[in-house]
């Protein structure tokens, strides 16, 4: 279990520094690690990436780099979208949601590397600059469907979203991420355990804890070497960072 606490650890410091990418380790450690199943491992990802994005976003918000309105009008329609895609997720298999998944992750990070002067690690206050709020809002709908179908938290849609359409800093949009992050995980996770009672499935409970646990910390020390890396370096790393995951995940399920 060396190894799986390890990647517990490394969950967290994506997680921190990214705003982003917890889940996309997360499945394959507790999947390939722990040996759980692959709907197992979905729904208790949601559950501790929605864990370590609530410790992870308490330094964003004392340093206010957490943009509360983004937060209100993306935020709370991916919760509903969550809900929903947890629903459809009982529908179709592991493996389906796994290539799902890592498509949505590559387009991500395509749509990250196309786009331009978004990346300012300037902390004022934000001003928004493009799509008016309910397009926004539709968007999280959008991105919250695909969250509780594939069983992740979202992040490697979240940023860039945050950073193309709604104008923000990226060190902000990472802050503002993680927040989004744990209020749709948490909401997806609680949909899955219910669905797992009339499916015979089981969540790990301890697993879930302590892996939480040890992902916080990470978060912590993530978000602290995230303040030494520049906004223009901190996005391409990330958009690398989901191209090779996307496809050695694609690789893995073929």
């Amino acid at each position: 279990m060396i190894l799986a606490w390890t990647g517990a650890l490394i969950v967290g410091l994506s997680l921190g520094l990214l705003g982003s990418g917890g889940s996309i380790l997360t499945v394959p450690i507790l999947i390939y690690l722990v040996g759980e199943s692959e709907k197992e491992a979905i729904a208790e990802s949601l559950g501790i990436v929605g864990a370590i994005s609530l410790a992870g976003m308490i330094p964003f918000a004392f340093k206010k780099q957490i943009h509360w309105q983004s937060t209100i009008v993306f935020g709370l329609p991916g919760m509903a979208g969550t809900y929903f895609g947890a629903y459809l997720a009982a529908w179709v298999s592991g493996t389906f949601q796994l290539i799902l998944f890592a498509v949505v992750m590559i387009v991500a990070a395509l749509l990250m590397l196309s786009g331009k002067k978004t990346a300012s690690i300037d902390t004022s206050p934000v001003k928004t600059k493009t799509q008016p709020c309910w397009m926004i809002a539709s968007e999280g709908l959008i991105v919250g469907v695909i969250t509780g179908l594939v069983g992740v938290g979202g992040g490697f849609l979240i940023v860039p979203a945050l950073v193309l359409f709604a104008g923000l800093p990226i060190h902000i949009a990472v802050g503002t991420s993680l927040t989004i992050i744990a209020m749709k995980s948490i909401t997806g996770f609680l949909k899955y355990v219910e669905l797992f009672a009339s499916m015979d499935l089981f969540i790990n409970w301890d697993l879930v804890l302590i892996f939480s646990l040890i992902g916080a910390a990470g978060s912590f020390l993530g978000k602290a070497i995230g303040n030494k890396i520049s906004g223009k370096n901190l996005k391409q790393v990330f958009a690398v960072f989901l191209l090779i995951m996307g496809g050695y995940i694609i690789l893995m399920n073929i």
